[in-house]
């Protein structure tokens, strides 16, 4: 049986309608077309983008480079960026009614002030056709100077301040104060910084700055904290008021090596503790270290605050003494060695033979023959009741005759010069009454402690930011060094030991400059 052969099928072509343009009489799909006219005949007889500008203008602060958003807002945006982008399309007229494809900048010269924007849009013709177009729009950018910035220029514009005190005759802890909000950035939003005798005003132009700055602080120091608010102004129509906020900061007056008495009932409750302690750190509480035993302790800052208390002696009171011979115990915390040393004061040295016998926790890094800073007990009269009623106590009989603080670095007189790391300050205003010469010298001589401090003490540098020297100090001291060639060996290992390592420094992006080789 045969097999039909299968056939094959060819639809035959579909045959359009033709119709010619109205215009140039080209051929055209008469059921598609719109209005009997080509596509190239419609792009030249219609425009989409003709009710809309090309030309506008930008208003740029060009204090704090930020761009005003109608009708009253300023934003951040950094040339080129989309947050630009978004707002050069916002401030166009008529663009809403098209359906944006693309946008994107045009280069131009960075100091013509002037920024051009292509854009691409569609728009529906009816009949099914869509039409896209191309243009420019050139934008003019003005200066206008924000109202924050205006108010920063005027005086008492502010709205909150925060008043940071701290009685003490020194100024150690604020100028660590000042290292920690250095560091954080916490000083971005004050418009003012204002030094006065005990202490720092920072002015804020919104509360929640203050609040926010006040919440940094409870952060890194124990503090106290008391609101109040002043009424300005209140419209009777509307019942609306306007305040000034203050915010008092008062910091302990318990620094970094201050000999301490607590209240026996406190040394009880935290650990039964020795009264006699030593403060050895000054965190978010106050850190305080027994050095007949290792034992440590922290007061928190509303135990403090309950029960307050001042230090028995601070760093002014320190004496130099010369260790005689120390014998280590066995005993470590942390970084602190348990020891008992001899030692004798510098001053007596040759003139008499007093030694004092005492236990320390410096037995890691004391050796005889070094200089070593402490309070000496025997013969001082302290005006202090807790010390009185501490005497009178038990614990009368565990009163040392010497109290060893910390180890003394024997330093040249040009130290100074040599340090190849520097700090940062903050811009403050000084008060209407300059101040005095002996008050100049102190804050220079606070600051040199400070400096030291540093230096010395590890854990201080993990809470700030150090910045290599600049160039010209090092170049100072590069001329220091060479005329110093002469000096003896012995003023040459002074300073042994208390260089800070160059990969614990940052480089500072003001010092940053780029130069050309020839």
């Amino acid at each position: 049986m045969e097999v039909d052969t299968p056939l094959q099928f060819t639809p035959a072509p579909k045959s359009a309608a033709t119709v010619l343009c109205a215009d140039c009489g080209a051929p055209i799909d008469g059921t598609q077309s719109a209005g009997a006219f080509c596509y190239d005949c419609i792009k030249l007889k219609t425009d989409v983008t003709g009710g809309i500008q090309r030309e506008a203008t930008l208003h740029m602060c060009r204090d704090c480079d930020r761009w005003l958003s109608p009708p009253n807002s300023w934003v951040v945006a950094q040339p080129e960026s989309r947050e630009l982008l978004a707002l050069c399309l916002k401030k166009l007229r008529g663009l809403n009614k098209l359906r944006i494809i693309d946008a994107s900048f045009i280069w131009t010269e960075p100091h013509s002030r002037r920024i051009k924007v292509k854009i691409t849009v569609q728009s529906d013709l009816g009949d099914g056709a869509i039409m896209q177009q191309s243009f420019e729009v050139e934008y003019t950018q003005n200066y206008h100077q924000c109202p924050d910035c205006a108010k920063s220029y005027t005086h008492n514009t502010w709205r909150a301040c925060v008043q940071v005190r701290q009685k003490v005759p020194h100024k150690r802890t604020f100028l660590y104060l000042e290292q920690s909000i250095l560091k954080h950035g916490a000083h971005k939003d004050t418009i003012n910084i204002k030094e006065v005798h005990d202490g720092i005003d920072f002015y804020f132009a919104q509360r929640n700055h203050a609040e926010g700055f006040v919440d940094f602080l409870k952060a890194v120091v124990p503090v106290n904290v008391k609101k109040s608010q002043e009424l300005i102004s209140m419209d009777i129509h509307t019942s609306t008021r306007s305040f000034k906020f203050s915010y008092s900061a008062e910091l302990v007056p318990i620094c970094k090596d201050d000999l301490v008495v607590l209240p026996i009932p406190l040394a009880r409750k935290i650990g039964n503790i020795s009264p006699l302690t030593l403060c050895h750190r000054i965190g978010t509480s106050v850190n305080l270290i027994d050095p007949a035993t290792l034992q440590t302790a922290d007061v928190d800052t509303a135990v403090y605050w309950r029960t307050p208390f001042r230090p028995l002696a601070d760093v002014q009171d320190l004496v130099e003494f010369i260790v005689l011979d120390i014998e280590p115990l066995g005993q470590q915390k942390g970084r602190n060695f348990l020891a008992e040393a001899t030692v004798a004061r510098a001053s007596d040295m040759g003139s008499n033979d007093s030694t004092y016998y005492t236990r320390t926790h410096l037995g890691g890094i004391l050796h005889v023959g070094d200089s070593v800073l402490g309070y000496h007990m025997t013969g001082t009269n302290f005006n202090n009741e807790l010390f009185d009623k501490l005497e009178e106590s038990k614990y009368a009989s565990t009163i040392p005759d010497v109290v060893l603080v910390k180890k003394h670095y024997t330093r040249s007189q040009k130290a100074k010069s040599k340090r190849n790391w520097r700090l940062k300050r903050m811009a403050k205003e000084e008060s209407e009454m300059l101040p005095r010469k002996q008050d100049q010298e102190r804050m220079e001589r606070d600051f040199e402690m400070f400096l030291r401090d540093v230096e010395e003490d590890s854990e201080l540098r993990a809470g700030i930011a150090l910045y290599k020297a600049q160039q010209e100090q090092q170049q100072q001291q590069q001329n220091a060094d060479a005329m110093d060639v002469e000096e003896s060996d012995v003023d040459d290992g002074d300073d042994e030991g208390l260089a800070i390592p160059m990969e614990q420094l940052l480089d500072d992006f003001e010092d940053m400059t780029m130069v050309e080789e020839e």
